[in-house]
């Protein structure tokens, strides 16, 4: 089960990407009072939570609904990985977040941007999406479940806090260390995405 916690914890951490969201929500929330951003960055991880439990929980049988095959699931959840690791290795994906961030900042009051487009779709993306889904198919029995979920539970806990902490975590760094970090996990998201595609592969042709 440790073995599990870790590529589950790993592949969501990676993917929901509390060092890339930080300094964003630090931006969108710069007018706010420090218990408005608390409160926000609190409201935007559990919506979060619940959007991907329930994915987590029914998505397979999402999947049996629409007649998609788990392993077809793993190709094209591998595919959609990979190319959110690429966008973060070359910055692609911290500058569509930073545009979409502006759109929002442009109003003049403070606006509560827990749900859109914290929760959704920074938070509990098509990818987040994909990767709860996948790790669950991995999942072996209750134990195995639980051992997701808390995977889950861990990375949106420190998601939260990042998020709480944005404004003196970027002080501290700065842009260069977020933008170095989130290249790195950008290359371990495209070796993970590269296994599930592989996977499917193995599965759907027999090899």
């Amino acid at each position: 089960m440790t073995a599990l916690f870790l590529s589950a914890f790993i592949t969501l951490f990676v993917v929901i990407d509390p060092p890339g969201c930080a300094p964003i929500y630090a931006g969108l929330t710069k007018g706010a009072t420090s218990a408005q951003r608390r409160n926000m960055a609190i409201r935007a991880c559990v919506i979060a939570a619940v959007i991907l439990l329930v994915f987590a929980l029914f998505g397979e049988q999402l999947l049996g609904a629409l007649h998609i095959e788990l392993d077809s699931f793993r190709i094209a959840g591998g595919l959609m990985l990979f190319w959110i690791a690429f966008e973060m290795v070359f910055e692609k994906r911290t500058q569509r977040r930073e545009d979409r961030a502006q759109k929002v900042a442009a109003t003049p009051e403070v606006e509560d941007v827990s749900v859109f487009p914290m929760a959704i779709p920074m938070l509990a993306g098509p990818g987040a999406i994909a990767a709860i889904m996948l790790l669950m198919n991995e999942a072996q029995g209750l134990e195995g479940t639980l051992t997701v979920l808390g995977a889950l539970g861990a990375v949106l806990i420190i998601t939260m806090l990042a998020l709480i902490a944005a404004g003196p975590l970027m002080r501290l760094f700065g842009d260069k260390v977020e933008a170095a970090v989130t290249r790195v996990l950008g290359v371990l998201l495209a070796a993970l995405a590269a296994q599930y595609v592989i996977d499917g592969l193995r599965g759907s042709f027999g090899l």
